[in-house]
């Protein structure tokens, strides 16, 4: 199913949820719909963000039957609509608002992903970027779904013996379809990544790759051009590798251990003890405004939590309110000093 699909109906369970016409019964088969893949939960995000954050949508559909979508010409957006405003008297109550935001939402949503696609595709066929702050899902036709970070890029090189996918830059996670006849393989900062069938994701670092396997298994190489060069590691369900000049440092986790690596997939960083140097710099890895240690004394703080990958007011506020951190901000950039 491609995420054009998965959007669309992503996007009838929410306009159905503020419809008015919503049980108990509903709401289970929406959970249930939504725990089928990590696909279904992204696209409901996804969805919510745009409704609430894209300059709050404003429909205006005077004339239309309830339920329908309004046609083209029919719709007006404001930056100042807010949930519980109702369009007009005549147009009913405000479910049907909120049923015609959403599908808005889902239309704007889709034709933008397809514009991206659109270009990408232009200037190379095999190769997919992801925008700064933006997760996208890339079906392949081998029925492989990767999912790219913020930033990230791959490119493609399908042959008849192998599925090779160069990560050139960011991080990507991987539902590796079985094919025991072409094996998957992810090259990223000269390591192979080789799969069979299995989930797993790969960060590729300045100085190391990081490889997260939450099923089945995969094998780690290192390797020169075409030419391997040392023996293979293999990992199992739960393992945490990281693959640097030193060679491969792995940590044995539970899969649910594992699983918090990929909780940027619904729109989480999540800090495990992580060292406020660090804990910046993911945060920078999604969005435009950055942050900046101006104390070297307050850079091996450590925080722990799971935070919004693009909420930096609110990663901000946590720091100052529950450490010796004062934040000052410059517009473009946070600087944070000791306090």
């Amino acid at each position: 199913m491609d995420s054009a699909h998965i959007e669309r109906e992503a996007s009838h369970w929410l306009a159905k949820r503020d419809s008015g016409a919503w049980g108990t019964d509903d709401e289970q088969a929406f959970a249930a719909w939504q725990q089928q893949s990590t696909a279904h939960r992204i696209a409901v995000i996804r969805l919510q963000t745009v409704w609430q954050r894209a300059d709050r949508l404003q429909a205006l559909g005077a004339g239309v039957p309830r339920g329908e979508v309004p046609a083209p010409g029919t719709w007006r957006f404001s930056p100042t609509f807010e949930r519980e405003n109702s369009v007009a008297a005549s147009d009913g109550p405000r479910p049907r608002v909120r049923l015609m935001v959403a599908i808005a939402a889902a239309v704007l949503l889709l034709a933008l992903a397809t514009l991206g696609i659109g270009y990408l595709r232009l200037h190379d066929p095999n190769t997919y970027r992801s925008q700064l702050g933006a997760i996208e899902i890339v079906s392949l036709a081998d029925g492989t779904r990767v999912t790219l970070n913020t930033n990230s890029a791959v490119h493609l090189a399908f042959s008849a013996a192998q599925r090779r996918v160069d990560l050139i830059d960011g991080e990507a996670f991987f539902e590796v379809a079985k094919d025991p006849r072409r094996p998957f393989v992810v090259s990223a900062g000269g390591r192979l990544i080789i799969a069979v069938g299995t989930k797993f994701s790969v960060l590729r670092g300045a100085s190391e790759t990081r490889v997260v396997v939450t099923e089945g298994r995969v094998k780690v190489e290192e390797a020169s051009g075409s030419v391997i060069s040392a023996p293979s590691t293999e990992l199992a369900a739960g393992s945490i590798a990281r693959a640097g000049s030193a060679g491969v440092l792995i940590n044995h986790a539970t899969v649910a251990e594992a699983e918090t690596y990929t909780s940027w997939r619904a729109g989480y960083i999540a800090l495990r003890d992580t060292e406020l140097a660090d804990a910046v710099a993911e945060f920078n890895r999604y969005n435009r405004k950055q942050l900046v240690i101006a104390d070297a004394s307050i850079a091996r703080i450590r925080i722990g939590g799971n935070l919004r990958a693009q909420n930096v007011d609110a990663f901000v506020r946590v720091l100052e309110e529950g450490f010796p951190v004062r934040a000052e901000d410059e517009g473009d950039r946070i600087v944070l000093h000791a306090r």
